[in-house]
C-alpha cells in the first residue's frame, strides 16, 4: 500500500502549510492497518483528535479514488488500541455507501452569493427525481480555481445518490485513466458498464479531457448514450466550451447544448459568509474583525482560506488563547508578503482604471479634478496596501515631490473611508479582484 500516492492528493487540495503541520507528520501504522481499515499514528492527542475530525473523511475519500476499495480511516497517538469490533461494525456502515462523493460537499453547506446563484440554483433544480436528465441537460458550470465548481458538482451527486441514483463522478484525469487502463487490458465492456449504464454523469475538469482522438471519442459517444437514455450530464471547466483548447468542435457543440452557467470570484459579503460557514463546520471561532482580514487579504481561493482558518485553530488551541487581529496579522504576515511580491503596480491601474473608465495617463498627470484625485488616491492606498514598493519609490512612480505627498494621500482616503461607506466596500472589491489577479 503507497500511502503517498493517498497523500499527494490532499496536498493538492490544502495550502502548503496546511500540509506540512498535519499531513505530513501523520505515519501509517501498518501493523493495524489493512485493506479496508487505515490507522495513522500522530505525535500528540491534540493534533489526533483535530486531524481525524477535519482530515480522516477526505483521506479516505482519496483512498477509494486511488485504490477502488473503501477504507475506514482512524488518526491516533501511538500507544492507542483499536477495538476490533467497533471498527468491524464502522467498516460495514462504510462499505454500504456507494461512491466516491466528499459527503460534506452538499448543497446546505454551498454558501450562495451574486457570483453563483445562477450555478447553484441550475444544480439545485436538476437534483429532482422528477427532473433529473430532462429538465437542463447537460449543464457546463465554468470558472476559476477555487470558487466552489467541485462543491456544486458533488452536492448534485449526493442529493441524486439520495434518491436512489447511480452516480458516477470523475475528474478528467480520472476518465483518461480508466479509458486507457480498460483498453490495454482489454476490458472495455466493464468500462462502457461503468461509465454508460448510470443515471448521473459528473466530470470534473474537463478541459483535461485530452488531445487524443480516441479518448475524445470516447467521451463523444458516452456523453450521446447517456443523454439519450436522459441520464444527468454535468461538466466542470475553468473556461466555457467555445474556449476550451483541444477539445473537438463536435464536443465543444455538445458542450453548449445546455446550460452554460460561470462562477465568478465572491463579493466580499459573500466571502465573508463563506468564511463564518467554514468556521462553523470546523467548530473555529473567529470574530468579526479577523474574518473582514482573512477576507480582504487572501483573495477567493476557498482552499487556501480553510487552510488557514485551520492554522489560526491550531494555534488558538495549542497556546489556549484567542485569536485577535494582531494575532492573526501576525500568522498570516508570510501568506500576505508572498501575494503582495506577485503584485505590481500595473497591475492595480489596469484594474482600477477599468473599474472607472479612465486612462491609466489620467492618473499619473496633475489633473485636479475631484474624480481624478479621489481615484488617484485610491490607487496610491492599494498599492501602499498590497504591493512591496515603499512610500519613496511610490512617490518616483506619480512623479510627487516626496513620500510626504503619498502619505497626504493615504491619510485623506482614511478620511473619506468614516464618511463614505459605499467608497470603503468599492476598495475591498477592488483589492478582492488585484489579489485574484494575482493568483491567476
Amino acid at each position: 500500500m503507497d500511502i503517498n500516492k493517498i497523500l499527494d492528493f490532499l496536498k493538492k487540495e490544502l495550502s502548503e502549510n496546511e500540509y506540512e503541520n498535519y499531513i505530513l507528520p501523520l505515519r501509517l501504522n501498518e501493523k493495524q492497518s489493512k485493506a479496508d481499515l487505515l490507522v495513522f499514528n500522530a505525535s500528540n492527542e491534540f493534533l489526533a483528535k483535530f486531524t481525524q475530525t477535519k482530515y480522516a473523511q477526505k483521506i479516505s475519500y482519496f483512498y477509494e479514488v486511488q485504490t477502488g476499495n473503501k477504507a475506514k480511516v482512524i488518526i491516533q497517538t501511538q500507544n492507542t488500541k483499536i477495538h476490533s469490533k467497533a471498527s468491524k461494525i464502522d467498516i460495514m456502515q462504510i462499505k454500504t455507501q456507494s461512491t466516491i462523493l466528499n459527503p460534506s460537499f452538499t448543497f446546505d453547506s454551498f454558501v450562495v452569493g451574486d457570483s453563483n446563484e445562477y450555478a447553484y440554483a441550475t444544480c439545485k433544480a436538476v437534483a429532482n427525481k422528477d427532473k433529473l436528465g430532462k429538465l437542463y441537460n447537460p449543464i457546463f458550470i465554468y470558472g476559476a480555481t477555487g470558487l466552489g465548481k467541485t462543491h456544486l458538482l458533488q452536492a448534485v451527486g449526493n442529493a441524486c445518490l439520495e434518491l436512489g441514483k447511480k452516480v458516477i463522478y470523475a475528474t478528467s484525469a480520472n476518465f483518461v485513466n480508466d479509458f486507457t487502463s480498460h483498453l490495454s487490458n482489454k476490458t472495455m465492456e466493464k468500462f462502457h458498464e461503468k461509465y454508460r449504464n448510470c443515471d448521473v454523469l459528473l466530470i470534473d475538469d474537463v478541459q483535461f479531457l485530452g488531445k487524443t482522438d480516441k479518448i475524445q471519442e470516447e467521451f463523444f459517444f458516452t456523453f450521446n448514450e447517456i443523454k439519450d437514455k436522459l441520464g444527468q450530464i454535468i461538466m466542470t471547466s475553468d473556461n466555457p466550451p467555445n474556449m476550451l483548447k483541444g477539445i473537438t468542435e463536435r464536443l465543444k457543440s455538445r458542450f453548449a447544448n445546455g446550460i452554460i452557467a460561470d462562477i465568478t470570484p465572491p463579493e466580499l459579503d459573500t466571502k465573508m459568509t463563506i468564511i463564518r460557514k467554514k468556521c462553523e463546520f470546523n467548530e473555529v471561532n473567529l470574530n468579526n474583525e479577523v474574518i473582514n482580514y482573512i477576507a480582504t487579504s487572501m483573495g477567493d481561493n476557498i482552499r487556501e482560506i480553510e487552510g488557514m482558518i485551520t492554522n489560526l485553530n491550531a494555534y488558538s488551541r495549542l497556546i489556549n488563547q484567542e485569536i485577535t487581529l494582531d494575532i492573526a496579522k501576525s500568522l498570516m504576515k508570510d501568506h500576505i508578503k508572498e501575494k503582495k511580491e506577485n503584485i505590481t503596480i500595473e497591475d492595480i491601474l489596469d484594474i482600477v482604471c477599468k473599474e472607472f473608465n479612465i486612462k491609466p495617463s489620467d492618473i499619473k498627470s496633475n489633473r485636479k479634478t475631484k474624480n481624478i484625485v479621489t481615484i488617484r488616491r485610491i490607487v496610491i492606498f492599494l498599492a501602499r496596501e498590497l504591493t512591496t514598493m515603499s512610500m519613496p519609490q511610490l512617490a518616483m512612480f506619480f512623479e510627487m515631490k516626496d513620500h510626504t505627498a503619498i502619505s497626504h494621500n493615504i491619510k485623506k482616503i482614511n478620511e473619506l473611508f468614516l464618511e463614505n461607506l459605499e467608497l470603503k466596500n468599492k476598495i475591498e472589491e477592488l483589492k478582492n479582484k488585484i489579489l485574484t489577479k494575482s493568483q491567476s
